[in-house]
């Protein structure tokens, strides 16, 4: 089984190494696909790869990451051991912007992809793209952001962006709330 996943992760990855589909790929360093568990039960899904994730091809290195990598130890998740991470779009926006609509739209068939070689049970979006193109596109972070929705299977919840926390620190106590909340969840799941 995990053989399996692997090999239909990596043939996956492929084909994201070698995507022409927007003008995002034409100023890659690195495409930065996804990092993680493969059997995770929990998949985080963030807006797109900043200066250092594009420099090293990972997924949340910067700032922004170790402070995720310090909210998932808060709930016993780790990107290496029980958790897997990735984004929106797999190529760097210009100077950090966030990602065009229509630059999602060409990503998303890859994230689909690596959701459904995973098949986690829960599905994290972390900011307001995510929430757009996995919740609803007329969604705001701030309405949705630590409720539940339940979808084709999956159980589908929001937070803040850890950049954005970077950036509004009075945020964390609701991120916090939310973090608990995912605790909460997988503890009910029984995973």
């Amino acid at each position: 089984m995990l053989e399996d996943k692997l090999a239909r992760w990596n043939k996956v990855k492929e084909v994201c190494l070698r995507c022409r589909a927007c003008p995002l790929a034409a100023r890659r360093t690195n495409v930065v696909f996804g990092e993680g568990v493969l059997e995770s039960k929990v998949m985080f899904v963030g807006e797109g790869p900043g200066e250092q994730e594009d420099l090293q091809g990972r997924p949340f290195v910067g700032p922004a990451g170790q402070l995720l990598d310090r909210m998932l130890a808060a709930i016993d998740l780790d990107r290496n051991k029980n958790a897997m991470i990735c984004n929106i779009v797999k190529c760097r926006p210009p100077g950090n912007r966030t990602p065009t609509p229509e630059e999602g739209q060409k990503c998303l068939p890859f994230l689909r992809a690596q959701v459904d070689i995973v098949r986690p049970r829960i599905i994290v979006c972390l900011g307001a793209t995510a929430v757009r193109h996995i919740i609803d596109p007329e969604a705001f972070i701030t309405r949705v952001r630590g409720q539940w929705l339940e979808r084709k299977g999956f159980w589908i919840t929001a937070t803040y962006h850890p950049a954005a926390l970077l950036r509004d620190p009075s945020r964390k106590a609701e991120a916090w709330a939310d973090l608990k909340s995912i605790r909460d969840k997988i503890k009910e799941l029984g995973l």
